[in-house]
């Protein structure tokens, strides 16, 4: 396992993330699996394990801590986040964060992370009336907290806004970055912004929640023909160790043969040479099958709804990806007010006539409007996890 430095700490390059632990037959997590992944983890070097308050209904952190409670505590990391994210009639930093270290069985986080800072949620975040920054700021003083950051699926614009917005009390970002995302999420937009503020970057979704390690045939041959030795998960990897601001790539393991793998790849560090990367971008393309917007914004000036088109389109490819059934494109949508939702275009085709790629945008934000109707709704999803942390909230562990 080789390792990367932060503020003095040697951590290990592939963390472990604990979103999608095994299941038993009854649904639940299977700890005697689970245990017996994290002691190979450990075994090997992996030093840093990353859980969240909703992850698993509530159950991961209680899991999490009952295994590394096994452990030396100065031989991992631990990391969870507050759940700012999910939608909800008022927000208890105290209550959830106590809640926490209970939960976990620890008098301090190393890492602790504001859950998912993106367009809807940030407003939360900056709220005075639930003072979360400010709370959570405390609790580092008293050294409850090792180090803060935040976590976002938010889009460029908003990371900005709130790096900006906290000046130097950001101490590392977590995102979502792949070979694909690179480009589809502006993923390299985020990367560059936050290395350009000195603020490491944390990645979470290396293989796009599976997609990346499950190529087609077709794909899976063009990097076979290269390296027929390479798993497809380590080509995404190996992407990843070539970004030296990328302190840790987390890795939802679920499987032992998953973690023997992905320690075998972070062994050592192996970046990809210049050809090896290009051929990675040019099969993240053909797999986009995507509408080829670059974001001229000429659409936009003369938009009689005002939309913001560039972005609608993001999630319209997002969609067609089927990334986890367009929750990234659910979330986005629930931020923006109606009159700004792609149902809000009047087909006027204003922005066609000017669109330099040709794009057929009306015909686009038809598609879009009609795909929304059958995706999975973000605040549906993070009230349905808020009940079930409430719940077990309620119970004896």
């Amino acid at each position: 396992m080789y390792y990367n430095e932060f503020q003095g700490k040697k951590i290990s390059a592939l963390g472990f993330g604990t979103m999608r632990l095994p299941l038993s037959e009854n649904g639940r997590i299977d700890e005697e699996r689970t245990e017996r992944m994290f002691r190979y983890a450990l075994e090997y070097g992996v030093n840093y394990f990353d859980t969240a308050f909703p992850y698993h209904g509530g159950y991961s952190e209680i899991v999490t801590g009952k295994i590394l409670k096994k452990a030396d505590r100065e031989s991992f990391y631990l990391a969870t986040k507050y759940p700012g994210h999910q939608i909800a009639a008022s927000y208890h930093p105290e209550e959830v964060f106590e809640r926490q270290l209970q939960k976990c069985g620890v008098e301090y986080f190393d890492f602790y992370l504001l859950h998912n800072v993106y367009e809807k949620s940030i407003d939360v975040y900056n709220d005075k009336r639930w003072g979360i920054v400010d709370y959570f700021l405390r609790q580092k003083e008293k050294g409850r907290i090792k180090h803060l950051g935040f976590s976002t699926h938010g889009r460029p614009d908003n990371i900005r806004e709130f790096v900006r917005k906290y000046p130097n009390l950001m101490e590392f970002c977590q995102i979502q970055l792949n070979y694909l995302d690179w480009t589809l999420q502006e993923g390299k937009e985020k990367y560059d912004f936050l290395t350009e503020q000195g603020i490491p970057v944390w990645v979470m979704e290396p293989v796009r929640g599976g997609r990346l390690a499950a190529l087609q045939k077709s794909e899976e041959e063009k990097l076979r023909a290269v390296r027929p030795d390479w798993s497809n998960p380590s080509w995404a990897f190996r992407f990843l160790q070539g970004l030296p601001n990328v302190i840790v790539t987390l890795s939802g393991m679920s499987e032992e043969r998953q973690v023997e793998e992905n320690v075998r790849t972070f062994s050592e560090r192996r970046e990809l040479d210049a050809s090896e990367r290009e051929l990675l971008l040019q099969l993240a393309e053909g797999m986009k099958n995507s509408l080829p917007c670059t974001a001229c914004r000429y659409c936009v000036d003369g938009c009689p709804a005002g939309l913001d088109i560039p972005n609608l389109i993001k999630s319209y490819n997002d969609i067609r990806f089927g990334y986890e059934g367009g929750l990234t494109a659910s979330m986005q949508m629930e931020a923006l007010p109606p009159e700004k939702h792609p149902s809000a275009c009047i087909g006027c085709g204003a922005c066609a006539r000017v669109c330099p790629q040709k794009i057929d945008i009306p015909k686009a934000m038809q598609e879009l409007n009609a795909s929304l109707v059958h995706l999975p709704k973000w605040s549906e999803i993070c009230k349905k996890r808020e009940e079930e942390a409430k719940a077990l909230a309620g119970k004896k562990e």
